[in-house]
């Protein structure tokens, strides 16, 4: 679908924790993907893509919220998993 609309599709996975397997799919199937390592790369990590081509810190972000999306994801879990 996005290949006939004439775009690029681009994965941003912002965790470092992806199985090496799934990369190589998504780059060998012409896809962009970009991961959340600290590597200084724009074209491999999506915090150096950020910081570089976006002028956004999302590490600082995510350092200054994350007490917030921790608070969120622990309501989110406690509404899902309660007996209700």
């Amino acid at each position: 679908m996005a290949w006939a609309n004439d775009y690029l599709p681009v994965f941003a996975i912002f965790s470092a924790q992806i199985d090496s397997d799934i990369v190589l799919r998504y780059r060998n199937n012409r896809c962009g993907i970009l991961i959340g390592t600290m590597n200084g790369d724009p074209k491999i990590s999506l915090y150096a893509f950020c910081e570089q081509v976006l002028g956004y810190d999302l590490a600082d972000f995510f350092q200054r919220k994350s007490d917030d999306i921790k608070h969120e994801i622990h309501e989110v879990l406690e509404t899902l998993l309660s007996a209700e």
